[in-house]
């Protein structure tokens, strides 16, 4: 089982203001890219992170980007990752 860990070069989270998500993945070729993109789909990541998410494949650049909103505004009281840096840790043990 290859998991998404290994095959992305970069997998890293972070805010898009005080209230997105954003996830980047970055792969070595196109080919990783696809295979990565035909399993997370809008539906497999919004299950997985229980909130509506958009998948954007960006084809030269080898990349998917994904957009969520926080479930917590960044900073608010119960928030325990103000910058959004450790969010994409779900997506590490996806097989693909």
């Amino acid at each position: 089982m290859t998991r998404l860990a290994d095959l992305a070069r970069v997998v890293r989270s972070k805010n898009a203001g005080p209230t997105l998500l954003t996830i980047d993945l970055l792969f070595d070729t196109p080919a990783q890219a696809a295979r990565a993109g035909a399993v997370l789909t809008p539906a497999a990541v919004s299950a997985l992170y229980g909130a509506p998410a958009r998948v954007i494949a960006y084809p030269p650049g080898n990349a998917i980007k994904i957009v969520m909103a926080r479930a917590i505004v960044a900073g608010d009281p119960g928030d325990r990752d103000v910058y959004g840096a450790q969010q994409h840790a779900l997506l590490l043990e996806v097989p693909v």
